[in-house]
């Protein structure tokens, strides 16, 4: 499992701080805006991949069905 990034782990905590002080705006640098927008696209794209594959095994497991029953004893 892939760990909050650090930009992001960042960001958390100056909106927290934000918070806590009563402040009503954040900045950022022009480096920490774009290491924050291309993890929160890379977790847009991973989260993407995964319903992709999740859609494609409810799909292939929908064909497949199993009966059981006790037999003739």
């Amino acid at each position: 499992m892939q760990k909050i990034s650090l930009s992001i782990k960042t960001f958390n905590e100056r909106v927290k701080l934000m918070n806590q002080t009563g402040s009503k705006q954040i900045s950022l640098t022009a480096q920490e805006a774009r290491n924050l927008h291309n993890d929160i696209f890379n977790l847009l794209a991973n989260l993407a991949e995964l319903q992709t594959n999740l859609e494609i095994l409810n799909s292939s497991s929908q064909g497949t069905s199993l009966n059981f029953d006790g037999g003739s004893f």
